[in-house]
């Protein structure tokens, strides 16, 4: 049996990148797949039928997760298409590095309101849901730099330090009810925005990590893939590190 035959989940964010590759990775663990995006209703409209075609029930909504209201509409959505929600997977995040110096009110606004409110956003909408029927497992995506900062990414780095602040609380707060909650705190990941640097840039960072090589969006689905699955029924309020050990 696949270990997520069954179970409904919802992913955020998940027109490309880490995203798709977990909605992919849910997909052919039996899951059926709601999922979001924004900009690219082609990519969206891609994604449902390469879901579909691993014969689960598929659909992407097109929503913006930062707004409250949208959210609240989007999980009422899903759990009338689906009949229910088991798995919410807040993945949806974007960057708008510079210099503190240099960062604007609305650089960090945008950031946040993406990365973090969002995930209050979902989860609160959710928690109804979730708490009727005793169950559920969310999953929040963190980062590395979430842990320990990073020279001109203070906007970002606060967004998902708060990610695991919001995760451990939410753990604390809804663990009698059945309901778990874990975060994902991914290293140096080689997607379609890292093949923008060059590749002096990159060796570098890979030298610079204990397995040697930059971690691939399938390494961070697999984890939220045991994560949304009974297999990880006794685990909740963690922060999980997918980096080749580069915090270690």
């Amino acid at each position: 049996m696949k270990l997520l035959e069954g179970k409904n989940a919802l992913i955020t964010g998940a027109s490309k990148g880490i995203g798709k590759a977990i909605a992919m990775a849910y997909a052919e663990q039996g899951a059926n797949v709601a999922f979001t995006y924004l900009s690219s209703v082609e990519k969206g409209e891609a994604l449902e039928k390469e879901l579909s075609a691993k014969g689960v029930k598929a659909k992407g909504y097109r929503s913006d997760a930062s707004d409250f209201a949208a959210a609240e509409a989007l999980i009422n959505g899903v759990v009338a298409d689906f009949g229910s929600l088991d798995i919410l997977v807040n993945n949806a995040g974007i960057t708008k590095d510079n210099l503190l110096m240099r960062m604007n009110e609305e650089m960090w606004d945008q950031v946040i309101n993406v990365n973090l409110k969002s995930c209050f956003n979902t989860v609160k909408a959710a928690c109804r849901t979730f708490m009727k029927q005793r169950s559920g497992s969310i999953v929040n995506m963190s980062s590395v730099v979430g842990v320990k900062g990073n020279a001109g990414q203070a906007n970002y780095a606060a967004s998902k330090s708060g990610i695991i602040g919001f995760t451990k609380s939410i753990a604390l707060e809804l663990g009698s009810r059945g309901i778990r909650a874990n975060a994902i705190a991914p290293g140096f990941i080689e997607t379609e925005m890292t093949d923008a640097l060059d590749e002096k840039t990159v060796q570098s960072w890979r030298d610079a990590i204990p397995l040697k090589r930059g971690g691939t969006a399938e390494d961070v689905a697999n984890l939220t893939v045991f994560l949304g699955s009974d297999m990880s029924a006794y685990i909740t309020g963690q922060t999980i590190q997918v980096d080749g050990g580069m915090l270690t």
